[in-house]
């Protein structure tokens, strides 16, 4: 396999989008924005330079559990597979840079977090994942 793995550190830009596909998985999208910082000799502090904004996607256990976290503006870390994509759509070009996210957490560097253990119930007729 070669997949892009990334860890990306920054901020939710947007609330979490949660649905159910056709088959009835949860899925959930949000936007990440992380701000380059940079060191300024002549002001004697630290800078913003340039954001960067992701599209994270999230399924299934991953998906619930992030609408259910995660708020407008708090500092996240998404680790996950990065798909970076390129078009042309009415003379214009566009890229997108989308996390299929494995794991997703705040940023406890930035403030406190409290975890709770979520117990699900398997259907009848329905196999639990493997961890």
């Amino acid at each position: 396999m070669n997949e892009t793995m990334v860890t990306v550190v920054g901020n939710a830009a947007s609330a979490v989008e949660a649905k159910k596909t056709a088959s009835g998985h949860p899925v959930a999208r949000l936007r990440l924005a992380t701000t380059v910082r940079r060191y300024d000799g002549e002001r004697g502090g630290w800078t913003d330079a340039y954001t960067s904004f992701y599209t994270v996607w999230a399924f299934r256990a991953l998906a619930e559990n992030l609408a259910a976290s995660v708020v407008v503006g708090e500092p996240l870390l998404v680790r996950g597979r990065l798909r970076v994509q390129q078009g042309e759509h009415e003379g214009k070009r566009w890229t997108s840079a989308e996390i299929e996210a494995t794991a997703v957490g705040h940023d406890l560097a930035r403030g406190t977090s409290s975890f709770h253990r979520v117990t699900r119930v398997v259907p009848a007729g329905e196999r639990a994942a493997s961890p």
